[in-house]
């Protein structure tokens, strides 16, 4: 029997449960699906922090050239000053709920990132931000008593009816069997798919389903050649690889190659505060000029009393793996981090198909551009998370549920589960190999051949949605004969705007195309 709510929300980040509670406000039911448990998602491992414009030296105009400049004219420009203006009123909202943002004697503390001119970025308990700001949304939407979360309960694909969404088919997660639940809207909030990669900083969960749903189901998406690859992930046998913050440089942090000279001067004056693309491409060269598989970290000219207290998580997990953040060198190298590209949106959350909504990395709402600027992802989450569920109220509160009937699959989960395993190990190989860091029109050419022929194999869903998502990046990179942002090509090294200032659409059944716009 299917089941019905008001409103589904998929996920449970900063997007997610910001939505979540913004949709309860109205005493709508609102049930929230997640893949994981509820605190599992990209959000909890955020520990950068999260920009915003709150101390005296700051404004929006500042945060927001920041945000453009990162984005390398790829940004849209309304969208930008929304995340700049309404973050301080989130943020805000955020510490009324309880968030408890790092202070000095009763006073935020403000630190400094890679291509920002401000000190604006706050943190929570030093590197777990996200975790800290997830915790305090989940208390929150506790609150509230229409708000259902739903853990374990894997989203499978979108239900679509006379080209409007109307509900979603999941994975129950007592009766291990498909099931179908309707609402009058579906606003996503998955977050975004550094899984596609061999090499990632984002957790297993981060597969970018959402944005494959999404796509099948015939909303557009936008910008999927942007991937953005953290310069600084833990580079060790037999460990995650896990994120070393930015703010490591921020607080100066130095790169070293294996012969201990510092390298970045070599590539860009601002050196280890260059924008991400130009740290992680500068690593990449240097590690092939070097011959070596990685470079190094360097904070010993820090206290370890310093270090242990402003980077707590960091310092316990590399102490984990017997190296001391303050006395050893850290060998890192980049790594997926963030995906700018997604589900075209407008200002409100709303995509190109109806009844459908979206927040968070998993969209494309030209804030970030060809390249995000550092910090940013935490405030667009909450941003646009409430602004996707106001606007899925206004919209859709006077609709009435149908109940449709719809077909289901024949599934063999033992069988789909040994097949997704070979595939999404083949194409995370594939895209670290061929639609990384540095591209050609040869290396996309192949990977796109190759995932081809994985596609023509009886596939499930999972594995469908992994490899059309791939299919998505090195179709709009082998599109793109230019370098910009996260997206650089050896055979077209320079940014060109008389060209590609424009932005990639691609939709189900349709040639790629371009926009000048990503909002509609």
């Amino acid at each position: 029997m299917a089941l019905e709510t008001d409103f589904i929300v998929i996920g449970s980040g900063v997007a997610g449960l910001r939505a979540s509670i913004e949709l309860a406000k109205s005493g709508a039911r609102v049930t929230v699906l997640t893949k994981d448990k509820a605190s599992e998602s990209n959000t909890e491992y955020a520990q950068g922090g999260v920009a915003v414009v709150l101390s005296d030296d700051d404004n929006a105009e500042l945060h927001e050239e920041d945000t453009l400049i990162a984005g390398a004219g790829l940004c849209d420009v309304a969208a930008v000053e929304t995340l700049v203006t309404e973050g301080t009123k989130y943020i805000k909202q955020l510490i009324e709920w309880g968030t408890e943002f790092d202070r000095d004697g009763g006073n935020l503390v403000f630190t400094q990132e890679a291509a920002h001119s401000r000190r604006r970025i706050l943190h929570a308990h030093g590197d777990s931000t996200g975790k800290e700001i997830v915790r305090a949304l989940i208390a929150r939407a506790r609150q509230e008593k229409t708000i259902v979360l739903m853990p374990f309960a894997n989203t499978e694909s979108l239900l679509v009816s006379d080209e409007r969404c109307v509900g979603v088919r999941f994975l129950d997660p007592i009766l291990r069997a498909p099931r179908e639940i309707f609402a009058k809207a579906v606003i996503l909030c998955t977050g975004g798919a550094g899984q596609l990669y061999q090499h990632t900083t984002n957790p297993p969960v981060a597969t970018g389903d959402g944005m494959a749903m999404a796509y099948f189901a015939g909303a557009e998406m936008a910008d999927m050649e942007f991937i953005q690859f953290h310069p600084t992930a833990l580079s060790l046998e037999n460990a995650p690889r896990f994120l070393l913050s930015e703010a490591m440089r921020g607080e100066g942090g130095i790169l070293r190659n294996a012969q201990g000279t510092r390298f970045m001067g070599n590539y860009d004056e601002r050196l280890e505060l260059a924008p991400r693309d130009i740290v992680s491409r500068s690593i990449v060269a240097e590690m092939r000029r070097t011959g070596t598989r990685n470079v190094f970290l360097d904070m010993t000219a820090m206290s370890e009393d310093f270090l242990k207290e402003r980077f707590p998580k960091i310092y316990e997990t590399c102490k984990f793996y017997d190296l001391n953040i303050a006395k050893d060198l850290l060998p890192v190298s980049p790594a997926s981090h963030y995906c700018m590209g997604g589900i075209r949106t407008d200002l409100h959350g709303r995509s190109t198909l109806k009844g459908l909504y979206a927040a968070g990395e998993v969209t494309c709402t030209g804030v970030h551009g060809a390249n995000r600027l550092a910090s940013n992802s935490l405030l667009e989450g909450l941003v646009f998370g409430a602004r996707a569920g106001e606007a899925a109220i206004v919209d859709n509160y006077e609709l009435r549920i149908t109940n449709y009937e719809l077909e289901t699959e024949d599934r063999n989960p033992k069988t789909e589960d040994q097949i997704a395993t070979a595939v999404k190990k083949r194409v995370k190989r594939v895209m670290w190999e061929r639609v990384g860091i540095l591209r050609d029109k040869d290396s996309l050419q192949r990977a796109l051949k190759e995932f081809e022929q994985i596609s023509n194999a009886n596939l499930s869903a999972s594995s469908r949605n992994f490899v059309t998502l791939a299919k998505l990046v090195a179709t709009s990179a082998l599109w793109r004969e230019e370098s910009r942002g996260g997206h650089f090509r050896n055979d077209f090294p320079e940014r060109d705007d008389a060209n590609w200032d424009k932005h990639s659409v691609q939709k189900l059944g349709a040639e790629i195309s371009s926009s000048e716009k990503i909002n509609f």
